[in-house]
């Protein structure tokens, strides 16, 4: 285990850059507190003990409320002690009052990666430049926790990059409310397509007849399977426009595919699906 890292006093003056400043590198606990508060004498011992039990993954601050109301006032300290927990300078987790230390400890365990979690990331940080050593990291990390969706699609990418599809797609299947993982799945089809149809003229197709859906779909997935999104969905939009009811709504569910794909904040993704709904309703 890590050597804990000191109980950090901070003040209003030092809170931005002691607190908010060092939560972008781990999570930083604040025990806001003050010297006449029974219950945080009670409290201090047990949060300083746990803290330390967890090493350099939390650091834990102290500030005294009647020395830096500023900051008290700032985070609406109403009753101490009040603890809040600061990840990329937010607050993400927080209780009131001098709970048991077994809770203390829960809610300590929530704040930081499990190891399940933390050979994920050790193995997504070494994917670009060894991609066998991340594999082996992310199988481990699925050995002990077979439904995480950091190790899963971090695999998923390793083997669609050489080119393993089946064992990729079987394993997206334990991951489906994980965007990346959906995105993934369609990655898969978009591919498979493209193979099947590579000696197929599809351009062609769609220029010989313009207004047939089918042949609209089929270009519009063979353009998104070659990352060309945006003719890809005008492509889609206009089969759905031809024809909403082709192939049970295939051109729109490609259409939503592609928004998963490039991400819901993406502004072709943004454009696209107001043009979409135009197209529909």
């Amino acid at each position: 285990m890590a050597t804990a890292s000191p109980v950090l006093d901070v003040t209003d003056a030092t809170f931005a850059s002691d607190v908010l400043a060092a939560s972008n590198a781990r999570v930083v606990v604040v025990d806001f507190w003050a010297p006449w508060c029974g219950p945080c004498r009670v409290l201090g011992p047990a949060i300083e003990r746990v803290a330390a039990s967890f090493g350099d993954d939390v650091l834990l601050a102290k500030l005294n409320t009647d020395e830096n109301p500023r900051t008290a006032a700032q985070y609406r300290i109403q009753g101490i002690p009040a603890v809040k927990a600061f990840r990329n300078g937010q607050v993400v987790s927080e209780f009131t009052g001098a709970i048991p230390e077994p809770q203390v400890r829960a809610f300590f365990q929530k704040l930081v990666p499990s190891p399940a979690e933390r050979a994920a990331r050790e193995a997504e940080a070494l994917a670009a430049n060894d991609p066998a050593a991340a594999e082996a990291r992310f199988r481990e990390a699925l050995r002990s926790a077979p439904s995480n969706p950091d190790a899963i699609v971090g695999l998923a990418r390793i083997l669609l990059a050489r080119g393993d599809s089946t064992e990729a797609g079987e394993l997206l299947e334990r991951a489906p409310g994980d965007r990346r993982a959906k995105a993934l799945k369609h990655r898969i089809f978009l591919d498979a397509f493209a193979s099947k149809h590579a000696a197929e003229d599809l351009a062609g197709e769609a220029r010989a007849n313009p207004r047939d859906p089918r042949a609209r779909y089929r270009l519009g997935v063979l353009l998104a399977a070659r990352e060309q999104y945006e003719p890809a969905l005008d492509e889609l939009l206009e089969s759905v426009r031809l024809d909403r009811t082709f192939a049970d709504g295939a051109a729109r569910k490609a259409a939503l595919a592609v928004f998963d794909i490039l991400g819901l904040d993406s502004p072709v993704t943004r454009e696209y699906q107001r043009r979409l709904s135009s197209v529909l309703f």
